[in-house]
């Protein structure tokens, strides 16, 4: 995006994707465990050097330690974010949360902590209720299941 800067007209509005709707939130489970898990333990040997030093090249220093848990609270809190005008912000923080200092952002003091830091009120009401349920799931339907997207990131 930075390379469109002053050259092109866009609007970026993060949309919500469930790689693994079925995963447990809370604490979640450790990433590397369910990355061999998922990919087999020689692709992830083969795959995390790679991803790091292409991380490093953009400026961001991948970590693959931590947990990994269901992230649907985390895009509740996107979409309250972007009510508040703040969803880049809460995207990027949300990102070196998990990426870069292994926290798991199924966790909701991981969430709250994130959000604090952004600046988003009312994301207790939000976590402890249902706030922004319905429109994280009329996303998912229109975008992921209506249009068929399989794997981020997608652009549309």
């Amino acid at each position: 995006m930075r390379e469109f800067a002053g050259k092109a007209d866009f609007d970026v509005h993060w949309l919500p994707f469930q790689l693994n709707p079925q995963a447990e939130g809370g604490q979640g489970v450790n990433k590397l465990e369910m990355y061999r898990s998922k990919f087999g333990a020689a692709r992830v040997e083969q795959m995390l050097p790679m991803m790091v030093a292409t991380g490093r090249k953009e400026g961001i220093e991948f970590s693959y330690g931590g947990n990994t848990g269901n992230t649907f609270d985390s895009h509740r809190l996107i979409s309250l974010a972007a009510k508040q005008g703040r969803q880049d912000e809460m995207v990027e923080e949300l990102f070196r949360n998990y990426f870069e200092q292994e926290k798991c952002i199924s966790d909701q003091a991981i969430l709250a902590a994130a959000a604090d830091k952004v600046g988003i009120v009312g994301v207790q009401e939000m976590l402890s209720g249902t706030g922004e349920t319905e429109e994280v799931n009329a996303e998912l339907r229109t975008y992921q299941e209506g249009m068929r997207i399989n794997g981020v990131p997608h652009f549309v």
